[in-house]
């Protein structure tokens, strides 16, 4: 009969962070184990809270499934000697199976008898293994782990008890030096231990005990408690996921009450208020129906809401010192000038092998100029985007970045505006930081776009110069994120940019006056290209597209990202077209022989194809058509010159058939080898045809 089989985990107080994945790996690592070692359920629930990671495993078998299973041992003329007696080599595979020469049958298989014997393994009780589980508990992976005690044994935190039950009796095993049972313990200061009688009365159990071990029941009651807190004080609370999957992971039992502040903070902007109670405090905001920020905040408290009025004042105190810093910090970032801030920064060392932040800031706003040019920016507009690069750090060195470093950017945009910046130049400051993480908001403005490209650019150009290539898991300075959001940025914007073009352009204007720019590029042009086309890979692999058509596109000669981007989506919409496999099949073998060309014809490939040569009328016939091809291949879409390529494949089928390409005539096989090129440099230019798996 199936039963269910709860474990928990107890522990010290974990990050918030980590308590969601963690439970999630728990639930993932004890299904694979049931699975490895055939024990049938029927669904796993999961429970967690600072202090615990837990599962149920629903409708669990008593016991494995039994196996029977035929095995073939040695050949008959191998398992008897000349006597007719069983062999060592019979003997022992029979012993090795558990099983005596009595059991020995022989089987045909090709012509040749082998010995075979019925095995017959019973399954185990689940208890016996269910006492495996401490692999499953310690296979769990942490962002960071720790000792304690005098164990080699490392986890997130120290555990402190272990309850295992199938059904109500307790599965006996041992972790360290802490034995499995039916205590748990309850609310650090509302509760005490607790006794689960069953796996089905675990949470119920722990209830008495002022613990809701259930996340999302957790998460509803918190949601439920805002809102009526929000009715109750005619405002809107701003509920941030990302924030209320943290505060759900911080409490056990959570009572939400309402703070105040002084309406006089409201003048400071009010991305520093919130970022003083989300970020600092973990407080949700709250506005009018206008969405004005209005000064009051939310809270979670873990516990039940005896002596509320305490908490509330305590938060408030704690929230009073920070407004209290940051309307110091703004009211004396006010005296400040963008000027000052700017010249600050050639004091600021980026890093000491790439140089200072404001010669950083010289070096992207070369770059920026080139990007901006290259995409046919006006006169206007090119200004702008120079008086962007030109101060676009200068918030680095104001007081309120000092304090708050997640405010960069955003109080950057603010300064500008107060000292008359414009708008546009205000924003492109804001926008130069994003995304801020892999899948985060893009610029808006194509100033603030151009301006992150450029900014990030350089990064990665600086410190792959400096010879600071991230390795492995290594990435200290986030150029992999970087990276990532320039690819982004320019698939999202749809920019005409081949890279190796560009990367020239930088290179000849850093490289005039590296006395101000703080660095000499290298022409080492191919692994930054190779790093950008590893993200250009990342970036495609998110929208559903196969993994042989982004290799194709990714290993070509190509160093544009838009146009990658654009072949790996016709491919992707035509993989499945009645003409896709005969098309690619054609064009294949076109480009394998171009690239037997290219070994056998080190000189003259490139060299015009001859007419006179052709010996048969399907040459003649794919001549003309790749001319034409050729001549309206800048007038086309890359999508119409992929369909144009399919179109030759009745054509390139008939030339194979009635043409010897490896002629025993040299000039016949170069010319052809020459007209094989010619397509294969067509089809490269989309993606290298070659790598589809067309099977």
């Amino acid at each position: 009969m199936a039963q269910n089989f709860l474990l928990e985990i107890g522990l010290e107080e974990m990050p918030a962070h980590v308590v969601s994945p963690s439970v999630v790996q728990l639930k993932d690592k004890t299904a694979a184990f049931l699975k490895d070692n055939r024990l049938d359920f029927e669904s796993i629930e999961t429970f967690s809270t600072p202090r615990r990671l837990g599962v149920r495993v629903n409708g669990l078998a008593e016991k494995q499934a039994d196996i029977e299973e035929e095995a073939k041992g040695p050949a008959k003329k191998i398992a008897l000697d000349d006597e007719g007696n069983w062999s060592k080599a019979a003997q022992g595979f029979v012993r090795g199976q558990g099983m005596t020469p009595d059991d020995i049958f022989f089987k045909e298989i090709k012509g040749v008898e082998y010995v075979h014997i019925n095995k017959f393994i019973p399954g185990k009780e689940a208890k016996d293994v269910l006492a495996d589980m401490p692999s499953v508990i310690k296979s769990i992976n942490f962002p960071v782990s720790m000792h304690w005690g005098s164990y080699d044994f490392k986890y997130i935190r120290p555990i402190h008890w272990l309850v295992a039950l199938f059904g109500e009796e307790v599965v006996p095993f041992e972790l360290l030096d802490i034995q499995t049972d039916r205590t748990s313990r309850g609310h650090r200061f509302l509760g005490q231990e607790a006794s689960i009688t069953s796996a089905d009365t675990y949470e119920e159990d722990l209830r008495t005990q002022s613990v809701i071990v259930n996340s999302q029941e957790r998460q509803d009651l918190i949601v439920a408690q805002m809102e009526a807190l929000s009715v109750e004080n005619n405002f809107k609370v701003i509920v941030d996921d990302e924030l209320l999957e943290e505060v759900t992971n911080l409490v056990e039992y959570p009572t939400a009450f309402v703070g105040n502040f002084d309406k006089k903070y409201l003048e400071i902007p009010e991305e520093v208020l919130i970022t003083s109670m989300k970020e600092h405090q973990r407080y949700f905001y709250v506005t009018d129906e206008a969405g004005q920020l209005m000064p009051h905040f939310v809270s979670v408290r873990n516990g039940n809401d005896a002596h509320i009025e305490n908490v509330i004042k305590g938060n408030e105190k704690v929230l009073l010192a920070r407004l209290e810093d940051a309307e110091f910090f703004f009211r004396d970032d006010k005296e400040l000038t963008i000027a000052e801030c700017v010249e600050k920064l050639k004091n600021v060392t980026f890093h000491e092998k790439i140089g200072s932040t404001y010669e950083k800031m010289q070096r992207t706003g070369a770059v920026a100029q080139i990007l901006g040019q290259k995409l046919g920016l006006s006169a206007d507009d090119l200004a702008l985007l120079q008086r962007a690069s030109e101060i676009y750090k200068f918030d680095l060195m104001t007081n309120m970045v000092g304090e708050f470093p997640e405010l960069q950017g955003i109080m950057g945009e603010k300064y500008a505006l107060m000292q008359g910046e414009n708008p546009a130049v205000a924003k492109a400051i804001k926008e130069h930081y994003m995304p801020t993480s892999s899948e985060g908001d893009l610029p808006e403005s194509e100033l603030g776009a151009i301006l992150a490209v450029a900014d990030k650019l350089d990064s990665v150009m600086s410190f792959f110069n400096a010879d600071m290539v991230p390795s492995g898991s290594n990435d200290p300075y986030g150029l992999r994120r970087q990276t990532y959001g320039i690819v982004r940025i320019v698939a999202d914007r749809e920019w005409d940019l081949p890279l190796i073009e560009l990367y020239r352009d930088i290179l000849e204007t850093i490289n005039k006056d590296s006395a101000k720019y703080g660095v000499t590029l290298s022409a080492d042009v191919d692994s930054i290209l190779d790093f950008i086309k590893a993200r250009m890979k990342q970036f495609l692999s998110t929208k559903e597209i196969r993994h042989d058509i982004i290799e194709a596109v990714i290993n070509t000669d190509e160093a544009n990202l838009t146009t990658m981007s654009e072949a790996a989506h016709v491919l992707k919409a035509s993989q499945s077209n009645d003409d896709f496999k005969p098309s690619i099949e054609a064009l294949t073998r076109v480009m394998n022989l171009a690239k037997k060309g290219h070994e056998l014809l080190e000189k003259g490939i490139h060299e015009e194809v001859e007419p006179k040569l052709f010996e048969n009328e399907a040459e003649k016939n794919l001549h003309t058509a790749v001319a034409d091809l050729e001549s309206k291949a800048m007038d086309r879409t890359l999508s119409e010159n992929y369909d144009a390529l399919k179109a030759l494949q009745p054509l390139i089928d008939a030339y194979f058939d009635e043409t010897m390409v490896m002629a025993e005539d040299d000039s016949v096989k170069a010319n052809r080898l020459r007209q094989l090129n010619k397509i294969a440099k067509i089809a490269k230019s989309i993606a290298s045809l070659d790598l589809l798996v067309i099977k």
